[in-house]
């Protein structure tokens, strides 16, 4: 099982970014996929989620209606595409298997590297 995060990188406020995570050794019909960030010296928190199956997503609310992920199964990618980009959504942030499987739990598993996404101007 391997993840990598990419795309990310710095912004000015009000940006937008699209991460990608790319997948290996399993397949997204089997496992959900959630979105991680660490902001600088703050505690990671969860972000987004897609489940496997049926594909539904869920977002933290300091993030919905700005964010959206989305998935590639035949790439083996999951996207977070990021909007309306803010100075706190500055972080690090990782994409990770949910330790449910198939489900959205809000807790990974196995992870990847992470990409840093800055937002200054």
């Amino acid at each position: 099982v391997q993840l990598q995060a990419s795309g990310g990188g710095l912004v000015q406020p009000g940006g937008s970014l699209r991460l990608s995570c790319a997948v290996s050794g399993f397949s997204l019909d089997d496992y959900a996929i959630d979105w991680f960030r660490q902001p600088p010296g703050k505690e990671r928190e969860w972000v987004s989620c897609i489940s496997s199956a049926s594909g539904n997503v869920y977002y933290a609310p300091s993030v919905e209606d700005r964010f959206t992920i989305s998935r590639d199964k035949a790439k083996n990618m999951v996207y977070l595409q990021m909007n309306s980009l803010k100075p706190e959504d500055m972080a690090d942030y990782y994409c990770a298997t949910d330790i449910t499987g198939g489900y959205c739990s809000q807790r990974g598993d196995s992870w990847g590297q992470g990409t840093l996404v800055t937002v200054s101007s």
